[in-house]
């Protein structure tokens, strides 16, 4: 359990923080920009949160969603340290499984049975929520990005269910934009090639 009874603690005043492990590394760290975009896009969650109020099926998916990140946040800030890592560190690392990735597939497959194939690309825009899920949607796969740019540094390497989890969660959140506009807004709103020429 995490307990926090001082928010600031001087430690970090020359750009370093500590990891869950305790070891300490520079706060412009690959690693600490992988957590860091994962709680930025927990956040932007929490304004899409807003406008889902009156959609309590949506909202509760987000409600997990956001919890997941939080143990998205947990794993890429516990380095792993191979398969004997709970013995190394004196407790179990919390990690994102399988499960959670597949709690995303079948959320999005319920989603996208009610949506029409889309013919064109479409424009993050429409009802507040779904203009908010998009914005998590480009926030989501910039933290896939570094996540797996971190995966590709020597000497780092994170579980294969975080990069899963990230990259299905920009399509739940693109699926479920779309959803929201269908059931909330005017639909799609669709791309139209050079229409400001």
């Amino acid at each position: 359990m995490v307990t926090l009874n001082k928010i600031y603690t001087r430690t970090g005043d020359k750009g370093d923080t500590a990891l869950a492990t305790g070891e300490r590394v520079p706060k412009h760290a690959l690693r600490i920009e992988s957590y860091g975009t994962t709680d930025e896009l927990n956040a932007v969650l929490g304004i899409a949160r807003l406008h889902t109020r009156d959609m309590p099926d949506l909202d509760a998916m987000l409600s997990r969603i956001q919890n997941d990140l939080f143990d998205l946040g947990a794993d890429l800030a516990t380095p792993y340290k191979g398969p004997n890592e709970q013995e190394e560190l004196g407790y179990e690392p919390l990690r994102i499984i399988a499960s959670q990735v597949e709690r995303l597939e079948t959320e999005i497959d319920r989603m996208n049975a009610e949506l029409e194939p889309l013919r064109s690309f479409i424009l993050p825009a429409g009802h507040e929520a779904a203009a908010h899920l998009h914005h998590a949607r480009t926030v989501c796969r910039r933290a896939e990005r570094v996540a797996a740019a971190l995966a590709g540094e020597a000497g780092e390497e994170i579980g294969e269910p975080c990069l899963q989890y990230l990259n299905r969660l920009s399509d739940f959140l693109f699926v479920a934009a779309r959803y929201v506009n269908k059931a909330e807004g005017d639909g799609d709103v669709l791309w139209v090639p050079g229409a400001s020429r």
